[in-house]
């Protein structure tokens, strides 16, 4: 599937690295690193745009170092690109480390997933249908 894309950064735009691969990285396109402290959160610019078809949207997640290693994550993982938004692609980061976190220009900073979807219509109904799980919640199911 081809997508238009705009690149307004100085950044390859973003490709899968692997023959695998299901999410492509996203860079920050900054001028100056930005310094985030603990419990800190910024909206880092990406210098992507881009017009995905109907039925799609692009999902921004967290990259899986970044998490592990210094506690960097994506506030509304997965944030969700909608196919009819033009705008700047940008990344809700968070430190949620003890110590302060730097970002520098180009560096890696999330992961972009291109997922299908559906539209679902409503049909009101007075009564659900019955399940073994019924209305059991979180950790209902076990732990084991």
């Amino acid at each position: 599937m081809k997508v238009k894309i705009v690149n307004h950064s100085p950044y390859p735009s973003p490709f899968y690295a692997t023959p695998l691969s299901a999410g492509m990285d996203l860079r920050a396109a900054i001028t100056e690193p930005i310094v985030l402290k603990p419990l800190q959160r910024a909206m880092v610019p990406t210098g992507l745009y881009i017009a995905l078809p109907e039925g799609f949207e692009a999902q921004v997640r967290p990259r899986s170092g970044l998490a592990a290693k210094k506690g960097i994550t994506v506030l509304n993982s997965p944030g969700t690109v909608d196919a009819d938004y033009r705008g700047e692609i940008r990344v809700i980061l968070v430190n949620l480390s003890e110590e302060p976190f730097e970002i520098v220009p180009g560096e890696r900073i999330a992961q972009m997933v291109i997922a299908r979807h559906e539209k679902i219509e409503w049909e009101e109904v007075e009564v659900l249908d019955e399940t073994e799980r019924g209305a059991g919640g979180f950790g209902s199911t076990g732990v084991k």
